[in-house]
């Protein structure tokens, strides 16, 4: 799970565990995620939605090959790729 957090708010440990238990007790623990991992921005197309393929890409260490030309900014999805990398 990709998460960003609002100004104010600083991601640490404390609060994945926040916001896992959150997810358990709302939808159910079969929806708690395995991971969550915190990102300053999220690959969006110029119309703002979301481009959850290319988040699918990342968690699974994949590189992308598919279009990217409607994303807003290609940095975004080079630093979730770097910050993966990082984790390993």
């Amino acid at each position: 799970m990709f998460v960003t957090v609002k100004p104010g708010h600083t991601p640490n440990n404390d609060l994945a565990g926040r916001l896992g238990e959150h997810v358990a007790n709302e939808i159910g623990k079969f929806a708690r995620p395995d991971q969550i991992r915190f990102a300053d921005a999220l690959p969006k197309t110029r119309s703002g939605k979301i481009m959850r393929r290319l988040l699918k890409d990342v968690a699974a260490g994949r590189t992308s090959t598919g279009d990217t030309s409607t994303l807003e900014d290609l940095n975004v999805l080079t630093k979730l790729a770097a910050d993966k990398q990082d984790e390993e």
